[in-house]
């Protein structure tokens, strides 16, 4: 059951701050606080600017598409709403791999093989990173995983799942909202219980594509310098809020 307000814990200590977001220790050891900035950045860091109202707008983005997917089954970190632009979680042990599902050719899939952008792939393709930045996040597969003990065989075989799960409840909900699930990146944690969804599901992390135009509603108006990138994160959360 989502907490009220009121039974929010104030912020404690800050843990961990990332390129998009700050973590926050709780008076419940259990329990984080997670701060999503305005700050945006692309090409490993290279590029770097302001949205103004991302954090607030990806703050609920995230929190309404992670109840969607634990509708579907998945389960997730996410506690409740923790303000303008916070959340509050489950303390998880981040596994540091980032795992991305496609359903159409874009970005670093069509560079690496030489694939027509907009190409609908049969069916999904799940790649794994491993999530080092002083090392670019390189494309590795189950062999490194293993090699680097990243997770077990059996955490890996939860984790694409999962993964795959995630895909098909968004790409029907989203469907229906007239966005396209491009493609996107998601990150698990460790807990007693096992598995959860972690992190973000949000323009950050995902591209959506205008059904009708295939304009894009995603940072990649960021990297591409195409303008509107306010208005595109916006834009998903109007759809989205529309239908809640």
């Amino acid at each position: 059951m989502e907490r009220r307000q009121a039974e929010i814990p104030p912020r404690g200590e800050r843990l961990y701050e990332g390129k998009a977001k700050v973590v926050y220790a709780t008076s419940d050891p259990g329990l984080v606080r997670i701060y999503f900035k305005d700050d945006a950045t692309a090409f490993d860091g290279r590029k770097r600017g302001t949205i103004g109202n991302k954090g607030r707008l990806n703050a609920r983005i995230s929190a309404h598409l992670f109840r969607v997917v634990e509708a579907a089954g998945v389960p997730t970190h996410l506690v409740a709403v923790a303000g303008e632009q916070e959340l509050l979680a489950r303390r998880v042990e981040i596994i540091p791999l980032e795992v991305v599902v496609r359903n159409v050719v874009a970005g670093s899939l069509a560079r690496r093989l030489g694939l027509e952008p907009g190409r609908v792939l049969e069916e999904p393709v799940v790649e794994l990173y491993y999530k080092r930045d002083d090392l670019g996040d390189p494309l590795i597969n189950r062999a490194h995983v293993r090699l680097l003990g990243l997770a077990t065989p059996e955490e890996l075989d939860r984790i694409e799942a999962m993964a795959l799960a995630v895909n098909r409840a968004l790409r029907v909900y989203l469907a229906q909202r007239d966005l396209i699930l491009v493609d996107f990146k998601l990150e698990f944690g460790r807990t007693g219980d096992g598995l959860l969804l972690a992190d973000e599901i949000s323009p950050d992390t995902c591209r959506f594509w205008d059904r009708e135009t295939g304009e894009p509603l995603d940072k990649d108006r960021f990297r591409r310098d195409l303008g509107g990138v306010e208005d595109a994160y916006a834009e998903v959360w109007r759809r989205l809020e529309a239908t809640a």
